[in-house]
């Protein structure tokens, strides 16, 4: 099997959404995306083998979003495009396609990442109303068109709006973490307290430029003024400030708030990958190996957001190394109370004997070793592109910190979970 290495990655700033990027589609994000990695890195469109993308909300116009972002993006048509979904592990998905297809000798370049725009979320009829309209597309003549519009009611006007909810149990993913953050005794202080660390850490990286090395700026007409940072990260945040705020998902007892949660965000993210044999035949100096990574699946109404823990504890059984290996550690933070409680249940021994088949606890998860440079928390979590946001991160702080091993991992809808670990680069 080829070994398979990290060139490097770009993303577009991660924004709130209904702010900058609203007037965008996916596809224009990942457009920019891939435009900023193509300038960043210099490869040559045409010798780009696939292009693989994830994505959560789908706009029907461009369900293949991949190919739209790369055809935009000036990669040409000769280069197939597929785009694919896993909820929040959408770009860690498409990451491991491109994977494959280079170890297996089907590829030597892919670009791979993922794109949403939740500003841009679909906003459909309900089933009744839009099973109506099928049926008016047969319509023939006045009389048919006079008694399709008197079946019309008022209802069937009222929007089926989109939720962030698990189509299986019908509860929110913030219900869910609230329910979590309990059972694994997580305060509210607690969570605050980690939130407010998220932004603080966040807008320190980003004022001594760690996070510019990552960002690909945007311009956007008519004012084409560039876009350079996120604009969801308040540096200023403490815990004394975040615990005014009132529970966002179960009232009044929670102890999750829209300040200790993540946000809606836009955005797109992008990473370039290519056999290592490919790479130096091309010049590069690649940041990182991919060592080995993997997915797990977990029971959706008590371990939704367990996937870190399941994720980890399945990747270091399969590579035969521990957490103390790791030298950067990167989660995605969907909550504070779910990083929380993930980390509390890899320092588990009962855990890791009930639920992971192991004699002992994974391990402690050292917090000098932990997303230093912030998280979804507090740069955002546009759902399909996060993924590649983490690759990217963990394998700039493995080159700035002088490490070896980096852990990646993050949860995703539906109970899943996906880990990865990169191994720095060397010559």
């Amino acid at each position: 099997m080829k070994k398979v290495v990290l060139i490097d990655g770009a993303r577009t700033p991660f924004l709130r959404s209904g702010t900058d990027y609203f007037d965008l589609l996916s596809y224009q994000l990942g457009q920019q995306a891939i435009s900023g990695l193509l300038s960043k890195t210099g490869v040559d469109p045409k010798s780009i083998d696939n292009v693989i993308m994830g994505t959560v909300i789908s706009n029907v116009r461009t369900s293949n979003v991949a190919r739209e972002s790369a055809l935009t993006a000036g990669i040409p048509n000769s280069t197939p495009c597929h785009t694919v979904t896993m909820a929040c592990i959408s770009a860690n998905q498409a990451i491991a396609n491109g994977v494959q297809l280079i170890q297996t000798g089907h590829a030597d370049i892919i670009v791979a990442g993922g794109t949403d725009c939740t500003s841009d979320a679909p906003i459909l009829f309900k089933k009744k109303m839009r099973q109506k309209l099928f049926k008016a597309q047969k319509l023939k003549g006045m009389g048919d068109t006079l008694k399709f519009v008197s079946s019309l009611r008022l209802g069937d006007f009222v929007p089926d709006a989109p939720a962030v909810a698990e189509y299986t149990t019908g509860r929110t993913m913030g219900y869910d973490c609230d329910l979590l953050a309990a059972k694994f005794h997580v305060s509210r202080e607690e969570q605050d307290e980690f939130a407010a660390r998220s932004h603080q850490l966040a807008g320190k990286a980003t004022e001594e430029g760690l996070l510019a090395d990552e960002i690909a700026p945007v311009e956007l007409a008519p004012k084409f003024t560039p876009i350079k940072v996120d604009n969801g990260i308040r540096k200023d945040s403490t815990a004394e400030k975040m615990k005014k705020l009132k529970p966002a998902f179960v009232k009044p007892h929670g102890t999750l708030t829209a300040a200790n949660s993540s946000f809606l965000t836009d955005g797109a993210a992008v990473v370039l990958l290519m056999s290592e044999e490919k790479a130096l035949e091309l010049g590069y100096k690649p940041k990182a190996y991919v060592h080995d990574y993997t997915f797990s699946g977990q029971d959706l109404k008590e371990e939704l957001l367990l996937g870190p823990t399941y994720a980890t504890a399945k990747l270091l059984k399969r590579t035969g190394m521990e957490l103390k290996d790791m030298d950067v550690i990167e989660f995605h933070e969907a909550f504070a109370g779910q990083i929380l409680a993930n980390l509390k249940a890899l320092a588990s021994d009962e855990f890791a004997k009930e639920k992971l088949g192991r004699d002992k606890a994974v391990g402690e998860v050292p917090m000098d070793k932990f997303n230093l440079w912030g998280g979804s928390l507090s740069i955002g979590h546009p759902f399909g592109a996060t993924g590649a946001r983490l690759m990217t991160t963990t394998a700039n702080r493995l080159i700035k910190e002088n490490g070896k091993y980096g852990l990646l991992a993050a949860c995703a809808a539906g109970a899943h979970g996906h880990a990865m670990i990169l191994e720095r680069y060397s010559n």
